[in-house]
């Protein structure tokens, strides 16, 4: 009875911290939290991780922290403490997804906590991967809804780190650039150009993994292969009825849903999860 008394304290503590973290926060001044932080002296880094990864648990948004942290530190430092504030926030909202509010993560994170919830038992920590790297969802909401899946915390932890660095280095160094500019530094030019060079990379690398995580395409000759050994493959026929039992032919015991029709059809393939789906038709403009 108490655990659950402290339970929904917390809970609503953290809902009410989220309420009014977002009604403020087109007050976050940037300008501020630098003075803030550099009156805090030597203290400074720790409390200003600390900001981060409580703006991250209370839903606000990281890319002023992270262009703070590169204008206040340098971009290897401002690096380094954006990307641990942002870890230890991230966990943090993990965690309370995990154990204290999981029915409200649940409804806060809709139909694509399903997606999320599939992707993680067919990956692991690689679908986590591929999550930070490709902006699929929200970075808030998707830190709470990680914390529903059943990934191990240190999985999610490390591949966080990991795969949030690329854009905490080119963020961190935005940050860095703004304040050389802002100060009349030297070499400015070199600077904006290593920035545009780092957020190209950025925007470019979601296609990038986003090609590389495709399926793997079977040819012929291993699909054929696979059957003859009795593999676990359901082929699935992408082509129209009349296609499927016309002269062309089926692969015997494939299944036949039209590209047309899967999505409205895509509960009959629920029992084939646990198996390796390839998809056959006749041209590529319906493959899927």
């Amino acid at each position: 009875m108490k655990s659950n008394r402290a339970r929904w304290i917390l809970l609503t503590a953290l809902l009410a911290g989220i309420v009014l973290a977002l009604f403020y926060r087109e007050h976050l001044d940037a300008s501020a939290l630098e003075q803030w932080v550099r009156d805090a002296g030597a203290a400074g880094p720790l409390l200003f991780m600390v900001t981060y990864a409580l703006a991250t648990v209370l839903f606000l948004p990281g890319s002023v922290l992270t262009l703070a942290g590169g204008a206040l530190f340098g971009p290897v430092l401002g690096t380094l403490y954006n990307l641990t504030g942002a870890t230890i926030g991230a966990t943090l909202a993990f965690l309370v997804a995990r154990y204290l509010a999981s029915e409200w993560v649940e409804r806060k994170s809709g139909g694509r906590l399903k997606q999320l919830k599939q992707g993680v038992e067919a990956e692991g920590w690689r679908f986590v991967a591929f999550v930070r790297l490709v902006p699929l969802f929200p970075f808030n909401v998707l830190n709470y809804a990680l914390g529903l899946t059943r990934i191990k915390i240190w999985h999610y932890v490390i591949a966080s780190y990991i795969c949030m660095l690329p854009g905490a280095i080119a963020y961190t160094y935005l940050g860095y650039a703004g304040r050389e500019a802002v100060a009349g530094g030297e070499g400015l030019v070199q600077k904006a150009l290593i920035a545009l060079a780092l957020l190209a990379t950025v925007s470019f690398l979601p296609r990038l993994i986003k090609r590389l995580h495709r399926a793997p395409t079977l040819n012929a000759a291993e699909l054929k292969r696979k059957l003859g050994h009795g593999d676990n493959v359901l082929v699935l026929d992408v082509r129209t009825a009349a296609e499927f039992a016309g002269e062309l032919g089926h692969i015997p015991h494939a299944f036949n849903v039209p590209v047309e029709d899967l999505a409205q059809r895509v509960e009959e393939l629920a029992g084939y999860r646990e198996r390796t789906i390839a998809i056959v038709c006749r041209t590529d403009k319906r493959s899927i």
